[in-house]
């Protein structure tokens, strides 16, 4: 596939700096920007490699793994897949999304960190707790789920991506209790429980006074204001989707690669820079999912990326239930001495040698680009560039 000839880090080299000195930003959206600006440049320094078989040399530049860089997630995406593969079980794997309704999305908006850490708990309490009803399925269920904050057309659209196994165990760990081979969990109820949980816990920080509130909201600092807006929502349908199961342990890995790691937009949606204006494809979901291109100044660009900006520190794919860390080799195991499988014949295996080193050691195992056969050999190591106008010391921010 041929390499995009716009990059978003070249949105950010000319327009940025307008952007930073018409508006006032926080500082990790300083270092975001800073951090993809100089990705694989001279400024970050870098290293010289020389191929021990047909003598190729070329420099490579450092990377900044930021994890909001479109450049930077391929090492890290294949890294975490690998580490996924042993804790993949055999049985049918289903996809869950948890969605903010727009008028409670525009509160998450300003209280980013409280809101994400809510979306979190509400979707664990439901999934938890309606798997492990006895009406249901009755068992202890595992499954991760990763943060998404952004449609197709970078507008602020927080979701949680669940990849849930279709079973758990019993109460009394003794068995494995599959669910229905088509079915998981019946999705109203889903909805009901988690619309409950997330207006409970919205309604609690608001009283601790943990939201803050701007604009067309400032008027909900009011209780009984904040009362009345949340009121509707606690009767309508909230968004809870379920896919049919995958197909087996290759097909969730396969899946799970277009979700983790994702940025807000690739720099393959990118078409052109033009007189200020960005052009970007994106897939209109309610007009049959047709590919459309969307022109914006570039002002306006930035802006709807950097509102993806996560927290610092900001954990954006968390495990639980029987994947939670605290004991999650243990009950995997029990998992599947239940399952009758044996650990080796589980998973898919990596294709060779060359692609297990390389998703172990992120890529420092690399085969020569021009002839294919030999290893890069690194010979020359450049220091990070001092003189950059304006450096903000880099944090690396790749959780």
């Amino acid at each position: 596939m041929a390499e995009p000839t716009l990059e978003l880090a070249d949105i950010f080299r000319q327009h940025g700096p307008a952007y930073r000195q018409a508006h006032s930003l926080p500082l990790h959206q300083h270092r975001l920007m800073q951090a993809i600006e100089t990705c694989r440049t001279p400024v970050l320094g870098g290293v010289v490699e020389w191929c021990d078989h047909c003598q190729y040399t070329h420099i490579r530049y450092r990377s900044c793994r930021n994890r909001h860089c479109p450049k930077c997630q391929g090492a890290a995406r294949e890294k975490w897949l690998e580490q996924r593969r042993a804790e993949l079980l055999p049985t049918a794997y289903f996809h869950v999304v948890f969605t903010l309704p727009e008028p409670i999305a525009a509160i998450a908006f300003y209280n980013k960190e409280v809101a994400y850490g809510l979306l979190f708990r509400a979707t664990a309490g439901t999934l938890l707790t309606i798997a492990g009803d006895p009406k249901r399925l009755g068992v202890e269920t595992g499954f991760f789920a990763v943060l998404h904050t952004w449609g197709q057309a970078l507008h602020f659209h927080p979701h949680l991506h669940c990849v849930v196994p279709g079973g758990g165990l019993s109460p009394d760990h003794n068995q494995w209790i599959g669910g229905r081979r088509r079915f998981f969990l019946p999705v109203p109820v889903l909805s009901s429980l988690f619309r409950r949980l997330f207006l409970e816990g919205l309604a609690e920080a608001h009283a601790a006074g943990k939201l803050q509130f701007f604009g067309d909201l400032e008027l909900l600092r009011d209780p009984p204001a904040f009362t009345r807006y949340l009121a509707p929502w606690k009767k309508k349908d909230w968004v809870v989707y379920a896919k049919a199961p995958f197909g087996g342990p290759q097909q969730v890995l396969e899946y799970l690669g277009r979700y983790t790691h994702r940025v807000a937009i690739s720099n393959r949606r990118l078409l052109k820079l033009e007189d200020g204006q960005v052009s970007f494809q994106w897939k209109d979901y309610r007009d049959k999912q047709t590919q459309k291109v969307m022109t914006v100044s570039a002002e306006e660009f930035i802006r709807r990326f950097l509102q993806h900006a996560l927290p610092p520190g900001f954990q954006r794919i968390r495990y639980y239930g029987f994947l939670a860390n605290c004991h999650r080799a243990a009950k995997l195991d029990l998992c599947r001495r239940l399952l009758a499988t044996v650990c080796s014949l589980l998973l898919p295996q990596p294709a060779d040698c060359r692609d297990f080193l390389a998703a172990l050691t992120g890529g420092k195992f690399r085969l020569c680009p021009q002839c294919g056969i030999g290893a890069l050999m690194q010979t020359q190591i450049f220091p990070l560039f001092p003189l950059y106008p304006g450096l903000i010391p880099l944090r690396v921010d790749s959780s």
